[in-house]
């Protein structure tokens, strides 16, 4: 389509228009116990029309394609700003919409048509077998899913922004028994901008043999202990702990009180940017949508805001907020590119994008032979925060000991809780680059009507001290 075409051809009283057309395909494939669970592909294509009108914007997304319906979307979408004009309570301008031009692609080492439904089937086929390796497994599953993201956009003001990102996913999962006692081991559901050299055999071979030969591990161990000790985190569980604890309270429309009914508040208020220690001098947390394979790099967000690396938290100070511009105007919080939609039917709100944790110099046997006595856990399992994401409670998949400095025993079912701030607080070691890993979670959720979004959590293994571990399911 050509937007700049249809944008010329919009005869509406606006002081601003824009155009942002979106069109995803996703691909799931599943087995499950050797049967084929799900083969199914998903089109979504539509545009979201946006006017500005008297200080406020109007939205209305169609999946009818043709002019005169785009042009229909648009009158609805300025019905809508000069309704929302008598009820004002902040004016913007255009200037929260940059007149940006320019691309971003996903690197792709082997494109998505280089391997069949079939060949990705047979993969996933032979993941299972990979799996079963013992007669204590009760149940395996293996999946893959390939979304390909098309977002181009312009607007009155000279926007002119095409952006193709594709991700990749997959998992690979045991469940297994030993008498009363069950155990599921994953590979962390999770996710990457990449192709399909996700799915080299040798590769997948590795991970499911890491799941199988662990649950087995899990179902033959003690629980976890119970005190305040010492909790060393995997990046996978540390994507977890950064997504609760740091992104989500630091979203700007969030504190502004717009997210309250649905998904809750913040215990993060306007006057502690630039102040609240938010963590030890050893966090350092940065907004960077330009990491390559990140679930979620792009080069400008939704509103046009061209994407940068930007430090949210500096040696523990809290600098700034997952805001984007129509926060920084409303707040006076310095703004980052994270206005986001899931869709063409949704309009965009403050999201996390990609969120990190910067690396440290400490190695992984550094950080396990500082460890009097403590647990190391791997891969989220479980969540629990409070609508203030303060108070918190998480559950791992897999852990092990830590005694006199060294990794002992595994455990199973190891659970740890505290309190946002004292926990960044109690941060002792950051891993060094080698010790750093790049994930991503597909299914954030906010917003009223709900956006379920994709967002990026990269970190080092990490130490923290005097911390509530307790075992139990």
């Amino acid at each position: 389509m050509d937007l700049k075409k249809i944008l010329n051809k919009l005869d509406v009283n606006a002081d601003w228009v824009g155009l942002r057309e979106y069109k995803e395909n996703t691909t799931y494939h599943a087995i499950r116990d050797r049967k084929p669970l799900a083969n199914e592909t998903e089109i979504d294509h539509g545009i979201m029309v946006e006017v500005l009108k008297n200080g406020q914007f109007g939205y209305c997304g169609t999946s009818d394609l043709s002019i005169d319906g785009i042009k229909r979307a648009a009158s609805n979408a300025l019905k809508s700003a000069v309704k929302a004009s008598k009820h004002s309570v902040f004016s913007f301008s255009s200037d929260v919409r940059p007149g940006s031009k320019g691309e971003y692609k996903t690197p792709l080492d082997l494109p998505f048509d280089s391997l069949s439904a079939g060949e990705i089937n047979d993969i996933l086929m032979k993941a299972n077998d990979w799996l079963l390796v013992d007669d204590r497994i009760i149940s395996v599953s293996a999946m893959a899913m390939l979304v390909e993201t098309t977002i181009n956009y312009v607007c009155s003001n000279g926007s002119d922004i095409h952006q193709k990102i594709n991700i990749v996913g997959s998992d690979y999962s045991a469940t297994a028994k030993n008498g009363d006692v069950i155990q599921t081991r994953t590979d962390g559901r999770s996710g990457n901008q990449m192709g399909l050299e996700r799915f080299n055999k040798d590769l997948v071979r590795e991970k499911c043999n890491k799941v199988s030969s662990q649950v087995i591990e899990l179902i033959e161990a003690d629980e976890c202990p119970t005190g305040t000790m010492s909790l060393v985190l995997a990046p996978d569980q540390m994507m977890l702990q950064i997504h609760e604890s740091i992104g989500h309270p630091l979203e700007i429309d969030r504190i502004l009180g717009d997210e309250r009914n649905y998904a809750g508040w913040s215990f993060v208020e306007l006057k502690d940017f630039g102040n609240l220690k938010y963590g030890s001098d050893i966090m350092n947390i940065t907004f960077d949508p330009t990491v390559t394979n990140e679930m979620a790099s792009y080069g400008f967000d939704d509103g046009g805001f061209k994407a940068s690396k930007e430090h949210i938290i500096k040696d523990g100070i809290l600098l700034r907020g997952l805001g984007a511009l129509e926060s920084q105007a409303r707040s006076d919080v310095p703004a980052v590119a994270n206005f986001r939609s899931c869709s063409w039917n949704r309009a965009p709100i403050d999201r996390m994008a990609n969120l990190n944790l910067e690396p440290g110099d400490s190695s992984f046997d550094d950080i396990i032979s500082s460890v009097e006595y403590g647990v190391y856990m791997e891969t989220n399992r479980s969540w629990s925060i409070d609508d203030y994401r303060n108070k918190f409670q998480f559950g791992s998949e897999y852990a092990k000991l830590i005694e006199n400095g060294k990794i002992t025993k595994t455990l199973r079912d190891p659970n740890y809780r505290a309190i946002t701030v004292p926990f960044w607080n109690s941060l002792a070691k950051v891993g060094d680059q080698s010790t750093f890993e790049v994930h991503g979670t597909p299914n954030c959720g906010k917003g009223e009507p709900n956006q379920v979004i994709r967002v990026g959590h990269a970190s080092p293994v990490c130490l923290f001290n005097d911390i509530q571990v307790f075992g139990g399911a």
